[in-house]
């Protein structure tokens, strides 16, 4: 039987409702307000003024573009990687405009090297966005900035910070560092309950005033002194308030991740090669290298000798030519966030070339400029290596 339910009946139910979210909105509110405490952003203000780093290539301007760049660019990369990238980043693509015009396979080349690649297809994205939905103009509202492409909560809070002086929480990687240690965090910060306190945290400590130096004394200080391994807890301003430091355990706080055993994969790549020329593939979107060109690759159980591997070798190369001397060149291993890749590549000299541009995702690309190729970082070092070329990018 159908039961019927009454607009008393709706009523009373949607008023239980709204008690009951008043009563969390209620505890998170007192909760945020015995979490307040001015004198830790003070403290953490006074230290940045005369301690804090203030000569980085993106400080000490409220250039939103720039401020973007730099902080998608920081994102699970150290500073000193960052700075050259940057500046390179800035004299190709002066605007958000001229990064948002700019072909893909160019923005990639330029980020070549730097790792996690979703952040350069998001970054051009984002570019496009801002152009195209914004007049070329960032969001000063991080809850608008979020809306963007590769932006998250705590990259939102700082750009609008850094850049227009909004006042948001940010809490990047080396904020949750200080703050488990300060407060005595004792479970594993990336779980989401953990995080959501953190957060809390993060915006009852927002200062009346002042947020740019506030944010950027957090940075500075999981940076520089409260770093993951031997922190400077005797020159930290917030040493006298941390519990890791009183209770001798800043080697134990954060509590990290549990660790799982690192997969590994093994892959065989082809350089195919013609006089001066190499086929280079087009790496779909998605995946490890997503977007930038590499290497066409096959079955690593295949060995020279085995009959099955000539056929995978005459398959590879059948849309460009014949094969002729396979020559096996040093093995290399990458290990990324979640695997380990073990690679054996294998140079291939054609006898006769088909006079072809390409063939689907691949194509004949100059060995001269690989270089500047948008190339995966251990792949590029082959590849110059191959042609006694200079590594621009060995001394990042």
């Amino acid at each position: 039987m159908k039961r019927v339910v009454t607009n008393q009946q709706q009523a009373v139910a949607g008023s239980s409702d709204q008690k009951e979210n008043a009563k969390k909105v209620a505890a998170k509110d007192a909760l945020a307000a015995n979490l307040a405490d001015p004198s830790f952003s003070k403290e953490v203000i006074d230290w940045q003024k005369q301690h804090g780093r203030h000569a980085l290539p993106w400080q000490n301007t409220r250039d939103a573009y720039r401020v973007w760049l730099s902080e998608i660019m920081l994102q699970q990369t150290q500073v000193a990687a960052v700075i050259p990238y940057y500046q390179r980043f800035l004299q190709t693509f002066p605007t958000v405009e001229s990064l948002a015009a700019a072909p893909s396979e160019e923005v990639m080349a330029h980020w070549s090297g730097l790792g996690y690649y979703s952040r350069a297809r998001n970054l051009h994205k984002c570019a496009q966005a801002v152009v195209a939905r914004h007049g070329g103009v960032f969001p000063s509202d991080p809850v608008v900035l979020e809306e963007l492409a590769g932006i998250g909560r705590s990259t939102a809070a700082a750009i609008a910070a850094f850049s227009y002086g909004t006042r948001a929480a940010i809490l990047d990687g080396n904020v949750k560092r200080v703050f488990a240690r300060v407060f005595g965090v004792e479970r594993y910060p990336g779980e989401k309950a953990i995080e959501n306190e953190m957060w809390l945290r993060a915006v009852a400590l927002l200062p009346a005033s002042g947020v740019e130096t506030y944010t950027q004394g957090l940075m500075d200080l999981g940076a520089t002194l409260c770093t993951r391994n031997r922190p400077s807890c005797q020159r930290c301003p917030l040493a006298i308030r941390c519990i890791a430091y009183a209770t001798g355990r800043t080697s134990e706080l954060p509590i990290r991740k549990p660790k799982k055993a690192v997969p590994e994969k093994s892959t065989t790549m082809l350089l195919i090669v013609d006089d001066d020329q190499i086929v280079l593939e087009q790496r779909p979107d998605k995946g490890i290298w997503g977007g930038l060109l590499s290497l066409p690759e096959m079955d690593a159980a295949l060995q020279p000798g085995n009959a099955d591997f000539d056929v995978a070798v005459a398959r590879a190369t059948a849309a460009f030519g014949v094969p002729g001397s396979v020559e096996k060149l040093m093995a290399f291993s990458h290990t990324f966030t979640h695997f380990k890749l073990h690679v054996t590549p294998y140079r291939i000299n054609l006898e006769n070339r088909l006079q072809i541009a390409g063939q689907g995702t691949h194509s004949w690309y100059p060995l001269h400029r690989m270089a500047v190729a948008p190339l995966p970082a251990p792949v590029k070092k082959l590849l110059l290596a191959l042609t006694s070329e200079p590594d621009l990018l060995s001394a990042i």
